[in-house]
């Protein structure tokens, strides 16, 4: 399916034809799952499966590590060590992707950094010691960060109708990739003992399968993918047609927003929650239940798989209720799912038996996924210009959340797994609340509605991160663009923010 273009739109914009609906941003206002039309699809299901391929390799080694441990005589220590050392490399170079992404576009940023730590995996099946298996493990991890280059492209692609849609079902089905590892790395294990390796060098032999599926996704990513709807950051900079930004404004206006810095708080306690279960599941029920190997690996993968839905969920849910209740309706929703999130990791810890302790993971993984996908439902709307640097804020926020977590709960012998679950609960609940803080002073908050003197506009607020000599330059005109677009975060209501005299922009279909 092809659109016509309006005639009332600048002669660039009347040349471009798309697969997809798309804005006066040119972004798609549509979401086709099975579709893989470029730029908007192709660049989906490259960035979710690229994603998908690093979330594969960086927990490879949970699932084996009753084997591992024996190998390399590893400590409970050790092994806490290495769980918080593959998370909290990805802290910093998710804020850096954020940057890299602003300057250089998700296309070379993505490629480059999956390129660059695929040999860590390699590497892993040369480690011969605690310090050896803690290093490759934090090298891998800082391949996480390629999920701030998937939330970009997906809110540099897709319209604020589906943004939350396409975010959640791109980050989810790459979170898909910690369950499935736990099902594929004990499987590959078997097939390679099977054919006559020991179980010491099986092991070993497994990390090339995650490590190649690693390789080959960054080159698709580089030879496939598209920045942009209108090409690559690199073509768009050589035309004229998109301004090279300056990275002292870009991040000044990413940390002087406090929304961002929230935002990071509470997704260290979702997503920074999911990664410290996909890195004690397994071998809690394994330690706990005393179920085998293969049982503890397919109970931990369902915890992970649940993304298959989960987080996509959360993010229709997201844009689901912008369009009842704009982005108040946005908020309520991330602050109701999280907290019942937390409850039920409460639960998690003070269950004892087999069955219901699953039941409960089950619940549990579809609220804490879900709340991930309803947090980048709203992120892209927290600063046009520095998309990138609050994006990769909000995604080292989890990381931190993870190793701080696992540091202060799961490291060593002070608590108990399932004391640490539940302690885990409750810090997802009392850091949840920070969401009732979150106002915009256009479309609200969660008990207040927008500035009273009814004058702020999204206009006004997204135009506050350009001055009066960028405007003059006309920088700003890819910011005007999203203002106008981003008015149907009053909801069906509309009447949260003055509307500007030369009106609302057609809606094109």
């Amino acid at each position: 399916m092809e659109i016509q273009i309006p005639h009332d739109a600048d002669d660039s914009y009347n040349q471009k034809k798309f697969a997809l609906p798309v804005d006066s941003e040119h972004k798609a206002t549509e979401f086709r799952l099975f579709s893989a039309a470029a730029p908007h699809m192709r660049a989906f299901h490259l960035s979710w499966i690229s994603f998908f391929a690093c979330f594969v390799s960086t927990f490879a080694a949970p699932p084996l590590l009753p084997i591992i441990r024996d190998n390399l005589d590893l400590t409970a220590t050790d092994i806490g060590n290495a769980g918080i050392a593959a998370v909290s490399g990805a802290v910093f170079a998710r804020i850096a992707m954020g940057t890299a992404c602003d300057l250089f576009g998700p296309r070379l940023a993505s490629a480059t950094l999956t390129l660059l730590t695929a040999p860590a995996v390699y590497c892993t099946s040369i480690a011969d010691s605690p310090i050896s298996f803690l290093l490759v493990r934090f090298f891998t991890g800082f391949s996480l960060a390629t999920f701030v280059s998937t939330q970009f492209w997906m809110s540099s692609l897709f319209s604020s109708r589906v943004v939350g849609t396409a975010n959640g079902v791109a980050g989810g089905w790459g979170n898909l990739g910690g369950g499935a590892t736990q099902l594929i790395m004990p499987l590959v294990f078997d097939l390679i003992q099977n054919i006559g390796a020991t179980k010491f060098t099986a092991w070993r032999i497994a990390f090339f399968i995650p490590a190649l599926f690693q390789t080959l996704s960054a080159y698709g990513i580089f030879f496939l993918g598209q920045d942009l709807p209108d090409g690559n950051y690199s073509e768009l900079h050589k035309s004229g047609e998109k301004h090279k930004d300056n990275f002292g404004q870009v991040f000044h206006h990413a940390v002087t927003n406090y929304r961002g810095w929230i935002l990071a708080l509470t997704y260290g306690y979702c997503f920074g929650v999911e990664l410290t279960i996909d890195n004690i599941i397994a071998q809690y029920f394994y330690d706990r239940f005393n179920v085998n190997l293969h049982t503890a690996g397919i109970i931990a993968a369902s915890f992970g798989l649940a993304n298959l839905f989960s987080r996509p969920g959360g993010g229709m849910l997201s844009d689901f209720m912008a369009k009842r209740f704009g982005m108040r309706g946005r908020l309520w929703t991330l602050w109701v799912v999280q907290t019942f999130g937390g409850v039920f990791c409460i639960i998690l810890g003070q269950v004892g038996s087999l069955g219901v302790s699953v039941a409960v993971m089950l619940v549990f993984s579809v609220f804490v996924q879900a709340a991930c996908g309803l947090t980048f439902g709203v992120v892209p709307f927290v600063s046009r210009r520095s998309l990138g640097i609050i994006s990769g804020m909000t995604g080292g926020g989890g990381n931190v959340g993870a190793v701080l977590t696992q540091v202060i709960f799961f490291r060593g012998s002070r608590y108990s797994t399932e004391t640490g679950l539940t302690l885990m609960g409750v810090m997802m609940i009392c850091c949840t609340l920070l969401i009732t803080l979150i106002y915009f002073p256009q479309w609200g908050g969660m008990f207040c509605g927008p500035s009273s003197n009814g004058k702020t506009t999204e206009e006004d607020y997204y135009m506050s991160e350009w001055s009066s000599s960028e405007k003059e330059k006309g920088f700003h005109k890819a910011s005007l663009k999203f203002s106008e677009n981003s008015r149907s975060e009053r909801g069906r209501k509309i009447g949260s923010a003055a509307t500007p005299i030369d009106g609302t922009p057609n809606t094109y279909v």
